[in-house]
C-alpha cells in the first residue's frame, strides 16, 4: 500500500473509533434518560391518584377532573 491509502486508512479508523465512542455515550445517556422518565411517569402517577383520593374523599365538591375550566 502506498502512503496515501495508509494514511487515509488511519484516517477513517480514527472516525470509526469517535463514532463509536460517541454512540456508546450517548446510548448510556438515553438509557438513563429512560429510566428517568420512568421514575417520573410512576411518580405522576402516584400524585394523581392521591390527589383523585383526595377530591373523591371531600364531601359536596365536584372532582377536579370533573370541572369546567374557568374559560369555558
Amino acid at each position: 500500500m502506498d502512503k496515501d491509502t495508509e494514511t487515509r486508512i488511519h484516517a477513517v479508523e480514527e472516525t470509526l473509533a469517535h463514532l463509536t465512542r460517541l454512540t456508546d455515550d450517548l446510548h448510556e445517556v438515553i438509557a438513563r434518560q429512560d429510566a428517568e422518565i420512568a421514575t417520573l411517569t410512576r411518580r405522576v402517577e402516584m400524585l394523581m391518584r392521591f390527589a383523585a383520593e383526595q377530591q373523591a374523599g371531600a364531601e359536596g365538591q365536584i372532582p377536579l377532573a370533573d370541572q369546567r375550566p374557568p374559560h369555558w
